[in-house]
C-alpha cells in the first residue's frame, strides 16, 4: 500500500465512489458483501487500491499545505518537481499561532521584530505525492495558498 487506508469516515463519504470503483472491478453488492465474509483479505486489498487511488487524486491536485504549531508555520508550495518552503517563526513566547488571535496578530504586525521569515526549495526525494501525503499525516492541512502568497510577497520585500 503507498499511502493508507481510508478511514471508515472517508469511506462513509465516498461510498458511491467506492461502490463504482468496485463495479469497474466487476463486482456488485452481492458479491461485495459475500467477499466481505468469505475473502476479507480480497475485500481488504480492494479496501487498499481504493483508498490508493483517492489518495493519489488528492495529493496530485494538492497546490499548497500548512503546518502550524504555536510558534511557527510552515507553508508549503507543492510544484510537480520541487517544494518551496516559508516558515515564519515567533521569538515572542506569548503568540499563539494556533488561535485566531495569532493569525490576525501576525497579518496586523507581519514586519515585527520578533518574527523571523525562512525560504527554502528543494527537489522532491521521493515521489512528490508520497512526500506530500508525509507532510499531511505529520499534521501539515490542505490549503490554496493564500497565507503562503501573502508571506511570499512580503519575503520579495
Amino acid at each position: 500500500m503507498k499511502y493508507r487506508l481510508l478511514t471508515k469516515e472517508q469511506f462513509e463519504a465516498l461510498h458511491e465512489e467506492f461502490a463504482r470503483f468496485l463495479a469497474s472491478q466487476k463486482i456488485d453488492v452481492q458479491e461485495w458483501t459475500a467477499l466481505k465474509a468469505d475473502k476479507p483479505e480480497i475485500a481488504e486489498e480492494e479496501m487498499r487500491l481504493f483508498s490508493d487511488l483517492v489518495w493519489d487524486d488528492v495529493l496530485s491536485n494538492t497546490p499548497f499545505v500548512e503546518h502550524y504549531s504555536k510558534n511557527s508555520i510552515n507553508l508549503f508550495k507543492c510544484k510537480q518537481t520541487l517544494i518551496e518552503r516559508i516558515m515564519v517563526k515567533t521569538s515572542d513566547t506569548s503568540i499563539d499561532f494556533l488561535s485566531k488571535e495569532g493569525i490576525d496578530w501576525l497579518s496586523k504586525n507581519a514586519g515585527h521584530a520578533c518574527l523571523e521569515y525562512f525560504y527554502a526549495h528543494k527537489d522532491y526525494s521521493e515521489e512528490r505525492n508520497v512526500e506530500v501525503f508525509d507532510l499531511i499525516e505529520k499534521g501539515a492541512v490542505i490549503t490554496q495558498g493564500h497565507l503562503y502568497g501573502a508571506l511570499a510577497e512580503i519575503i520579495k520585500k
